[in-house]
């Protein structure tokens, strides 16, 4: 994967997204309008986002890093270009230089920057990742859940099929978005397509759901529990696999660490009282047991915590869908999730979300079992980016957000 080689070298796409982390916008969200759209006009795309524009100047510079105007001013091709504003590429900037460039630097100390310092494997990233191969009106946009996939320009990995393509996901649930980013505009139509304007710049994925599973320190028990659940499994069954499998489409629902010592410490506790220990007694045990991951491995649990049964329970925690915070309905919704595979009419789990201005304030997630809802875990500031943030946390192969409470389906 070439292009992840490189932006992986220059350690900047993990750095930008941090430029979305303290400049959340503070206004309502663009709603899509589904009148009938006006003729085009006869600029191009490349023509639409000139320096003549002024809040799509610094863009067009970043395009032109990409080796991608000749691609937009073709007229023959049609495209669907998510642009983002000029104070997004400013924040953007700002993260990149590692603050050297300050937000409120003069516009052509940032196109200095674009022509010079940003490498071209991260500005042409960028720039196909927000362009869809074809015209995506307002009024084409599902406003179901989940998230409808669009497929970008990008191809991750050539290496692997020249047909690969990144996949984003704009929605009209609860406002207009492309990802977890609000739309600022919509609807600006050209010779060759369409513009969406972005109030921040969407970074593609860089990394699979297992990579932050395997290396987060608070999510050493769900590494734990899928491989114990993968004990016996094939290559083609192991849940380790789908999770680095860039052909997958998932949202993870991943309990924290305290989530499953509580969950592992009343189950061990339930077990030794039911067969007599003095309750005194089996408190203690049971939280000496399940104070680390090893609970899963140790002999003297093995027998309580089955293979199959920590498979059911893991597979419960994950949609077959890719489903960010903001398109998660705002009245209790049935999801059905990897169980139901396996037990079709089981209901699922009940998810809902309530909003701030723009962005989900507070979201749950319940368990047919549990006896109250999980809370998904809202990053402290809207849009903090993996490895740090803890809900609409953006992988190759789906989304994860952290929960309070290990969901259990029976």
């Amino acid at each position: 994967m070439r292009f992840i080689s490189n932006i992986r070298q220059k350690g900047l796409l993990m750095g930008i997204s941090a430029m979305l982390v303290m400049s959340a916008c503070n206004k309502d969200l663009e709603t899509f309008d589904t009148t009938p759209t006006p003729a085009p006009t006869g600029l191009s795309l490349a023509e639409a986002i000139s320096p003549a524009n002024t809040d799509d100047s610094l863009y067009y510079h970043v395009v032109v890093r990409a080796g991608l105007l000749p691609t937009f001013s073709n007229r023959t091709a049609q495209f669907t270009m998510f642009v983002p504003t000029n104070q997004a590429i400013r924040i953007l900037i700002n993260a990149a230089s590692g603050g050297l460039v300050p937000v409120n630097a003069p516009d052509p100390v940032f196109v200095g920057f674009i022509q010079t310092s940003l490498p071209v494997a991260t500005a042409n990233g960028i720039v196909s990742y927000n362009t869809c191969p074809q015209v995506l009106r307002s009024g084409s946009i599902p406003s179901t859940f989940p998230n409808f996939q669009y497929p970008s320009i990008l191809n991750p990995a050539p290496s692997v099929s020249a047909l690969l393509r990144l996949t984003t996901f704009p929605s009209t649930a609860n406002g207009a978005w492309l990802n977890n980013v609000p739309l600022a505009a919509v609807n600006q139509d050209v010779a060759n397509g369409v513009i969406h304007k972005t109030a921040f710049v969407v970074t593609p994925p860089q990394r699979y759901l297992w990579d932050r599973i395997n290396t987060d320190p608070d999510l050493t028990y769900l590494r734990a529990a899928i491989l114990r659940a993968d004990s016996g499994a094939t290559s083609s069954t192991s849940l380790q696999g789908f999770l680095q499998n860039i052909g997958a489409n998932f949202t993870v629902f991943a309990p924290t660490n305290a989530a499953f010592q509580t969950t592992i410490t009343g189950a061990i506790f339930q077990a030794l009282v039911s067969q007599g220990v003095d309750p005194s007694i089996a408190l203690p045990t049971a939280q000496a047991l399940a104070s680390t991951p090893d609970v899963f491995t140790n002999p003297l649990v093995i027998p309580y915590l089955p293979a199959q049964s920590v498979r059911g329970i893991v597979v419960y925690h994950v949609l077959g869908t890719r489903a960010f915070t903001n398109n998660i309905p705002t009245a209790d919704t049935n999801v059905p999730t990897l169980l139901n595979s396996a037990v079709p009419v089981h209901p699922g789990l009940t998810i809902k979300a309530n909003f701030g201005v723009p962005f989900v304030s507070s979201a749950t997630v319940k368990g047919l079992a549990n006896a109250t809802a999980a809370n998904i875990i809202i990053n402290s500031s809207p849009l903090l980016p993996d490895p740090v943030g803890t809900s609409d946390q953006h992988y190759l192969n789906g989304t994860l957000h952290k929960i309070d409470q290990v969901l259990m389906p029976q």
